[in-house]
């Protein structure tokens, strides 16, 4: 078994200091990112973070850490969905 996929199992936690710098951990992969939208993969689903001028200032992967700089307006989770069934079952249907 992976090393790192056994690390990212475990809790995560969202520190958001003064709205404008936010580290998140147990992060697998970030999905999509814009200056206003920050998608990323955790454990049990998703999170995206808005705002204004987000960049991602440190990403580590391997240690499941995301540093993300900017004005942050929300952070929302979302649920883990497996995207290939979905779209598979959405083409059967079309």
């Amino acid at each position: 078994m992976d090393e790192t996929k056994t690390k990212k199992n475990g809790p995560h936690s969202v520190y958001i200091e003064s709205r404008n710098r936010m580290v998140v951990t147990d992060v697998a992969d970030v999905d999509t990112f814009t200056e206003e939208t920050i998608l990323l993969t955790i454990d049990k689903g998703g999170l995206v973070i808005k705002g204004q001028n987000l960049h991602i200032q440190r990403l580590d992967l391997e240690e499941g850490k995301v540093v993300i700089t900017g004005f942050v307006q929300s952070a929302v989770y979302t649920e883990k969905k497996d995207k290939q069934s979905k779209s598979l079952l959405g083409r059967l249907l079309k």
